[in-house]
């Protein structure tokens, strides 16, 4: 049944805005008439039957890539031609406020008028061109915006910081989604930037994959290459559990996470399930904590309280968690000397609109720490915009991430 909802909501939407087509075409040559008005129908048709295909298929036996091209794909076509829909609506709401005022009027011969008033061709054309600037957007994100990495670098000065460490540079890399990449070689090129820092030590803030371990496989030639000498220290996100996906059997998903703790390993990652390290310079100690997806909205795998023991005397405490949500919800309250909370998961929805000093993105909606440097007191919270992308293959005004902290001794 559900599929038959859908069906006649996305034929409602052709047919509405198909009347917008035929009036902003009304005057063009018989070829290209013919070739936008039945050129129209084409995404329509594809459209069904990739409903019914993620209906009365299963989706995940194709590669994630796939579904995402295809729920791209329709999410595009409508959320333009919904655009476009809004001013062939207002054409229709001036219509008829006319043909309203026309019934009381008298035409020359004493009869009513109450005319049927035609479309406005401006309007009509109007429509069509508002529904291509988000179908280019959508098209310019993926094209341009998915592996368009910047460098983003945060100073954060912190007086407990030993003089050993200070300066120490820290890159951080969150959410890779690497079942979603389609680049290859600009995958690259963004791990190549962030060797290019030379940093002191990496921060990996969850969600390596969609769903499954193995779609990392392709890209482990190329994650491997991260290195630092203080070391490579990840984290799962609530995407690393296979939450997402229908399993065969409760194993095969208990199987799913162990492999992906294995590709962490593979990978050159020290992966901290609920634990913690110490970094050692010139006989000083800095405590990193690391803990398993915690979220307010989503899975409560991580255990602070389990990674927290033996870091007490540590002059200062880093804590990678995936899920900003942690920062507010368990952290700032009961953990005040965490100097430094490292997080990503929101993507900044991958999509935002900075002008100067103004930044605006749906996600601000939704958390309250989304992206970039956060501060209550004395505790510090980084949100990373994330280095890939899930569902949607591109970004558009929120571009992948790669931070480079660099730690200071508050004077």
């Amino acid at each position: 049944m559900t599929i038959f909802i859908f069906i006649l909501i996305f034929l409602t939407i052709d047919y509405y805005f198909f009347q917008g087509v035929l009036v902003a075409s009304k005057g063009w040559n018989p070829p290209w008439k013919s070739l936008i008005r039945y050129g129209f129908w084409i995404p329509t048709l594809l459209t069904i039957l990739a409903l019914f295909w993620w209906t009365f298929d299963d989706p995940y036996r194709y590669s994630s890539n796939f579904r995402n091209w295809i729920i791209t794909g329709i999410v595009a076509t409508y959320f333009s031609k919904i655009v476009g829909i809004l001013f062939l609506f207002i054409d229709d709401l001036q219509r008829g406020v006319r043909w309203v005022i026309s019934l009381f009027q008298k035409n020359s011969s004493g009869s009513s008028a109450g005319e049927v008033i035609t479309r406005s061709e401006f309007l009509s054309k109007t429509a069509l061109i508002a529904a291509s600037v988000p179908l280019g957007a959508f098209a310019y994100g993926i094209i341009s915006g998915a592996h368009d990495y910047r460098i983003r670098k945060v100073a954060i000065k912190l007086p407990n910081l030993p003089k050993a460490f200070d300066g120490i540079k820290i890159a951080q890399l969150s959410d890779i989604h690497s079942g979603s990449f389609w680049n290859k070689t600009a995958v690259k090129g963004g791990v190549e930037m962030v060797l290019n820092e030379k940093p002191d030590a990496v921060f990996f803030t969850g969600d390596l994959v969609n769903n499954e371990s193995s779609e990392v496989k392709e890209y482990m030639d190329v994650f491997n290459k991260l290195r630092a000498p203080l070391g490579v220290f990840s984290i799962t996100g609530n995407h690393d559990y296979g939450d997402y996906k229908s399993w065969a059997s409760k194993e095969a998903k208990q199987q799913n996470f162990k492999d992906l703790v294995t590709a962490h390993k593979e990978l050159g990652f020290d992966l901290l399930l609920n634990e913690k390290r110490f970094l050692e310079l010139g006989g000083e100690k800095l405590a990193i904590l690391g803990v398993e997806n915690w979220g307010t909205r989503f899975s409560k795998h991580g255990i602070l309280e389990k990674a927290y023991p033996g870091t007490e005397e540590a002059a200062v405490k880093l804590l990678l968690s995936h899920d900003p949500t942690h920062w507010d919800a368990q952290v700032r309250p009961t953990y005040k000397d965490i100097d430094v909370m490292f997080a990503g998961h929101t993507h900044g929805t991958q999509f935002g609109v900075n002008i100067g000093d103004f930044t605006w993105t749906p996600v601000q909606h939704v958390y309250r720490q989304w992206g970039g440097l956060y501060q209550e007191d004395s505790q510090y919270l980084y949100v990373n915009r994330g280095f890939g992308y899930l569902g949607y293959p591109g970004r558009v005004g929120m571009p992948p991430e790669i931070t480079i902290f660099e730690l200071k001794r508050a004077v």
